[in-house]
């Protein structure tokens, strides 16, 4: 009989998790997640900032190889696709580049001008940035940096 009662105040020792502690514990999470989440996004956004600049920096250096051998740099109409596929008129043509570059880090079309606005013996080569429009503060140009 005894052991009978003392299997009784074991069971009835046994704790549950009340639903106030349950909803404490997902305040808790619920605010470590609203102080930590930013941290996160903040990164996302500053890791396509760094490959846009990386990008346009490796354009740069195909356009210039371009330039070298031939004497000038595509036009605005050729674009930069020229330095992936043979443009008209241009002779002893060989790829600048493996694969085209058409979209920046938030799928917008890289802005190539040539001659540049701002590099007016060169060529600008812009990303839009975030918000997609050019001319705005958090463009990426090769004319700032």
């Amino acid at each position: 009989m005894r052991r009978r009662i003392e299997s009784v105040r074991k069971h009835s020792r046994t704790r549950h998790f009340t639903m106030v502690e349950l909803l404490l514990v997902l305040v808790i999470l619920a605010t470590l997640a609203a102080i930590v989440l930013p941290k996160f996004t903040g990164r996302s956004e500053q890791a396509r900032e760094t490959a846009a600049r990386t990008e346009i920096s490796g354009v740069e250096m195909s356009l210039d190889a371009f330039e070298v051998d031939h004497g000038f740099y595509p036009s605005s109409d050729q674009g930069l696709k020229a330095l992936v596929e043979e443009p008209d008129g241009v002779k002893n043509w060989r790829p600048y580049l493996k694969k085209a570059v058409e979209k920046d880090p938030w799928g917008n079309p890289y802005v190539y001008v040539c001659p540049g606005k701002q590099n007016e013996s060169g060529y600008d080569l812009s990303s839009c940035g975030a918000d997609g429009r050019e001319g705005t503060d958090d463009d990426i140009t090769n004319w700032s940096k």
